[in-house]
């Protein structure tokens, strides 16, 4: 028996990244799972996914778009009854210097990032509600904790995520639905490689020594925090913001280590 056993999971940000690796992780652990994303899943990844859970299923969509939402969401729970488990992980980059922050700009990191999850949210929990049984899980980031140069959009987005999350927890707790929000450091994802390629790069090297486990996290690590959430094991856990980030909001190192012979 897995530990989602018969357990339906609706994953926003599907066909790649977190999101991606949250689906087939659930898929492993017996859930059943729908994807939702605007870019068509990387075919082997998602015939995993399929192979895991047979009559998993991908959706088309955007998350900004509430019809589309909506549709998809009903889809779910026309053809499998229910929706016990939502992962909120469709999400963009972006920002700059408020100052020289275009409004088109500010506008479509926030509408993804923040106005995506609340969507998701809004059409899947009258679902738990019906059932007074769910579990949300909302991908946040430790740049909703804490900031980091030009990350103006992106900070604000994810921080908005975090107390979302908090609001959430308390307003659904005594009907049985629990929400939480995992808050990765720096995961190698294709956003990742987006944001920090070509002239960034020695900016991403900056952030592994920053890190206290010396390396960029996989998604991989990020699914297997979602699917505690996701689990009995969670049973007492609400409110919460889980950081995945190898130790990179620990604090700060300075060579200290080194004399000491720990590094």
């Amino acid at each position: 028996m897995g530990r989602l056993e018969q357990k339906v999971a609706f994953v926003t940000g599907a066909a790649s990244g977190i999101g991606a690796a949250c689906a087939l992780r659930f898929a492993e652990e017996g859930a059943y799972v729908v994807g939702l994303d605007t870019a068509q899943p990387d075919p082997p990844r998602w015939k995993r996914v399929c192979g895991a859970a047979p009559g998993a299923s991908f959706h088309l969509g955007d998350v900004r778009d509430e019809a589309a939402m909506a549709e998809a969401v009903s889809a779910v729970v026309a053809e499998l009854g229910r929706i016990d488990l939502l992962v909120n992980s469709a999400g963009v980059a972006g920002g700059g210097p408020v100052h020289a922050l275009a409004m088109e700009e500010w506008n479509r990191v926030l509408d993804v990032n923040l106005k995506g999850t609340f969507l998701a949210c809004k059409h899947v929990l009258p679902h738990m509600l019906a059932r007074t049984s769910g579990s949300v899980i909302n991908i946040a980031s430790v740049e909703g904790i804490e900031g980091f140069e030009g990350g103006s959009a992106y900070n604000a987005s994810k921080g908005g995520v975090i107390l979302l999350t908090r609001n959430m927890a308390m307003d659904y707790g005594r009907r049985g639905i629990r929400v939480n929000a995992i808050c990765p450091g720096f995961i190698q994802t294709p956003l990742a490689e987006n944001v920090f390629g070509g002239a960034l790069a020695e900016q991403l090297a900056r952030v592994v020594e920053a890190t206290q486990l010396g390396r960029l996290g996989q998604p991989e690590e990020i699914a297997g925090a979602a699917l505690y959430l996701a689990s009995d094991d969670a049973s007492y856990v609400t409110g919460q913001s889980l950081v995945v980030d190898g130790g990179y909001t620990t604090g700060h190192r300075v060579g200290i280590g080194r004399l000491l012979g720990l590094e």
